[in-house]
């Protein structure tokens, strides 16, 4: 086997690779030979069939799995004689075989680059801490109780205003026919809930019992019902009813109704999901601080295919969610420049972790695998046992899934040898923060992007509390990595004019 280097510039490598014809019949003899024992034909008793006999049945797809095995080898020779790390699968192409003649391939790779490992003992980072107060506690409280109001009739001739309830019936029409699933009796709507379509509710501000009331209202473009996307309307509506709202008395009984002993139960369950929540936002900015730290001192070559392959998962993403709005596609080609360069700091970012991990045998042990791939089987109902195999025999699979996981563990090994200096901030002030981050991270891309990678810009406040960022795969060579903040969930969209249509609609 003759193997030659073609290309040796950057991370990036080419080999052409000769097997010779002699060798391809040695093994193909091989083959054979190991068939005929085995094989079962009529006229010829067990291992008995003529070598000839076998070559002419099965030689074509003898050869062509003589052929498969002598390119697995040679492109495992070319990694092992270069010590050769591929950042991706290499690209190889077969270039000349003929039957009885040698075969030729070559091979393209991007290697992974040489990392520097960072002096994890000289890193100094402020951890912010947000305290749990009282009125934390207490708010929290006072939410849920508003959330456990009910209603009571009003005094007669009260107007009903936003907050109140109305029992209705009500008559949706088109072009002045009615239409399936626009009709509701003795339907309860809470005044400025906004579980009607837009124009709805507002209508109905100020009505009292025994008005009759025709209302216009367009329903939304996107609308999943076609026959009313877009369209105005008009429903004819009958108030029956008009409540205000019963004030939930915060008290023991109160935490009852949830299966607590007492409101106290209430107040350190409610403590302890503020602290929980507190505890995410201080670690995703303490982890963006560590992140940032990490990418200001080391800018090291990333392979081109990974950051083409992160960069075509950032974009598709991003043009789902900008679905058929052409401004929103206009903005996302102007920022082009930037999306790729948060590729380019997710890949680098990436490798450091992996090294870092590597290289203090980091690991997922078996179990912590199991655990994940039953939480992602878990997600399709029915369908738990195909998935579970999926990710146990797909090694690709199993690295992304367990990527996020590796991450964690790796920013927590960091985090044990850096010197952490805590303050103390309000959740306002660390919000802030996180949203002054990503607006300095924008602009500094926009002046300079080659020095530094961007974050996208926070479209919301939300966004802010999203994870930071999220980097390796636990190998870097099966999988890319992944990282930077999701963005903050969509507002659920409005309901239709009533909750029986809503569910016709869809």
């Amino acid at each position: 086997m003759q193997i030659s280097e073609t290309l040796n510039e950057g991370l990036k490598r080419a080999y052409t690779v000769v097997v010779p014809a002699a060798d391809l019949a040695r093994k193909l003899d091989e083959q054979i030979g190991i068939v005929a024992k085995t094989i079962r034909m009529p006229g010829f008793r067990p291992g008995k069939v003529p070598a000839n006999v076998v070559r002419k049945l099965h030689g074509a797809a003898l050869t062509g799995q003589v052929l498969e095995e002598a390119v697995q080898e040679g492109s495992q020779k070319v990694l092992e004689e270069n010590k050769l790390r591929p950042a991706l699968q290499p690209k190889i192409e077969v270039t000349k075989y003929e039957p009885e003649a040698d075969l030729e391939f070559t091979m393209n790779l991007e290697v992974l680059p040489e990392v520097a490992l960072p002096d994890l003992s000289g890193l100094k980072l402020e951890k912010w801490t947000i305290p749990v107060e009282d009125k934390d506690v207490n708010e929290a409280v006072e939410r849920l109780a508003s959330q456990q109001k009910s209603f009571e009739d009003a005094p007669e001739g009260h107007a009903a205003a936003d907050g109140d309830a109305i029992i209705i019936d009500f008559v949706g029409k088109l072009d002045g026919v009615e239409f399936e699933g626009g009709k509701g009796e003795d339907t309860q709507l809470e005044l400025g809930s906004g579980m009607f379509i837009p124009g709805f509710e507002e209508q109905l501000v100020g009505v009292k019992v025994g008005d009759e009331k025709t209302i216009t209202v367009t329903f939304p473009a996107e609308y999943p019902a076609e026959n009313l996307a877009g369209k105005e309307t008009t429903f004819d509506v009958t108030v029956k009813k008009v409540q205000v709202s019963k004030p939930v008395e915060i008290n023991d009984e109160m935490a009852k109704n949830f299966g607590l002993e007492g409101l106290e139960s209430l107040k350190d369950i409610l403590k302890s999901q503020i602290e929980r929540e507190h505890n995410a936002l201080t670690r995703t900015f303490l982890k963006r601080k560590l992140l940032d730290a990490l990418a200001a001192t080391h800018d090291f070559p990333v392979p081109e295919s990974m950051v083409e392959a992160e960069f075509e998962q950032i974009w598709a993403q991003l043009e789902r969610e900008a679905g058929d709005n052409e401004e929103e596609k206009a903005k996302l080609e102007a920022e082009k420049d930037d999306y790729r360069n948060i590729a380019v700091r997710r890949v680098r970012l990436g490798l450091l972790l992996s090294e870092i991990g590597q290289a203090n045998n980091v690991q997922i042990t078996q179990a912590e695998m199991n655990r994940l791939i039953a939480q992602e089987a878990q997600r399709y109902p029915g369908q738990q046992q195909q998935v579970a195999k999926f990710f146990t025999e797909n090694a690709m699979a199993a690295a992304q899934l367990r990527a996020p996981l590796y991450e964690e563990k790796v920013v927590d090994f960091i985090l044990e040898k850096a010197e952490l200096e805590e303050k103390t901030v309000s959740r306002e002030e660390l919000t802030k923060a996180l949203e002054a981050d990503d607006a300095d991270d924008v602009k500094q891309s926009e002046e300079a992007p080659k020095k530094k990678a961007s974050k996208p810009k926070a479209k919301k406040a939300d966004k802010a509390e999203a994870e930071a960022e999220a980097a390796p795969a636990e190998e870097a060579a099966e999988a890319a990595p992944a990282e930077i903040a999701e963005e903050a969930p969509a507002k659920p969209k409005r309901k239709t004019a009533s909750k029986a249509s809503s569910k016709k609609a869809e």
